[in-house]
């Protein structure tokens, strides 16, 4: 049965039922063990491929929920391809699960990993502390291909860093706080642009990278949030409140803003996404795991 609200947003995008260009949200939440909200990571699904945009934990098995509830595209053993923001723990928890579960279940061709400097060093320490289990699969009694769990890794910079016959991806940078490298990715499709801001403090650059973007899925913070004081000066650093938010999508003007990695700290979701419409006219939907756009 298809909810209200999945309703509400193909009536807010107008031409849903003719595109060939999903976003799929495998997680909403934060570094909060909320059993609701997934780690970070998102799908954009263009003609039956998955591109995947970070993975919190639990992306796998979100992945897994979205196929059962009708995206064939991300189908574990379909995830080949995966776009990091940046290396924080809760962005990147799920990376090992992407590795080697999909594997595990049948996928023979090598993960592709897009993401800033380290993710190359991450992904050999991943390797090899999980040659045991590689070992034990591939030599033994499980006879399991010795492809699948392999990861072709480019550290990128800013610039168009992915293009093939569906998409071209385009980093930008982003500021989150004391990271030497973080950033939002713009996917460009034959029907939509799509742009994700990462972690990050406010910056133009996210305004820049979507002008007049179909979607964008920004990340956003609970000023009013049940926050220690000391946490009050990281938050200014690396994420971006609900009326920073509202100046960047007055600027950045797309055709429907969407939170996700959401901030609440004790505060409903409903308070959030009122904070972020005080600041913003324009249409804006509060995400959550497993909405589609």
């Amino acid at each position: 049965m298809v909810s209200l609200r999945r309703i509400a947003v193909v009536g807010l995008l107008g031409v849903m039922a003719a595109a060939q260009t999903r976003v799929v949200l495998l997680g909403t939440g934060s570094p909060n063990p909320d059993p609701d909200r997934s780690g970070p990571a998102a799908a954009v699904v263009v003609n039956g491929t998955a591109y995947l945009v970070d993975a919190g934990p639990g992306i796998v098995r979100r992945a897994a929920a979205a196929e059962r509830a009708g995206q064939p595209a991300l189908a574990p053993t379909k995830l080949t391809r995966v776009f990091l923001t940046h290396l924080h723990s809760d962005h990147t928890l799920g990376y090992p699960d992407l590795i080697f579960s999909p594997w595990v279940v049948g996928r023979s061709q090598p993960l592709q990993a897009y993401g800033p400097r380290g993710l190359q060093a991450m992904t050999t320490a991943i390797l090899s502390a999980w040659s045991e289990d590689i070992a034990m699969r591939t030599e033994g009694l499980e006879h399991a291909n010795k492809t699948g769990y392999q990861v072709r890794v480019r550290e990128i910079a800013p610039g168009a860093i992915y293009r093939d016959a569906n998409v071209t991806v385009t980093a930008f940078a982003v500021h989150h706080g004391s990271w030497p490298q973080a950033f939002g990715y713009a996917f460009q499709t034959g029907d939509r642009r799509i742009v994700f801001s990462g972690d990050t403090a406010p910056v133009a650059a996210v305004a820049q990278a979507c002008h007049g973007c179909d979607l964008l899925f920004h990340e956003v913070y609970n000023p009013e949030g049940k926050f220690p004081p000391a946490w009050r000066t990281y938050l200014r650093s690396f994420h971006t409140s609900s009326s920073e938010l509202g100046a960047i999508a007055a600027a950045a003007h797309p055709k429907l803003l969407v939170l996700y990695h959401q901030l609440f700290e004790g505060e409903p979701p409903e308070e959030l996404l009122q904070q972020v419409r005080q600041h913003y006219a324009g249409a804006v939907v509060s995400g959550r795991d497993l909405d589609v756009y």
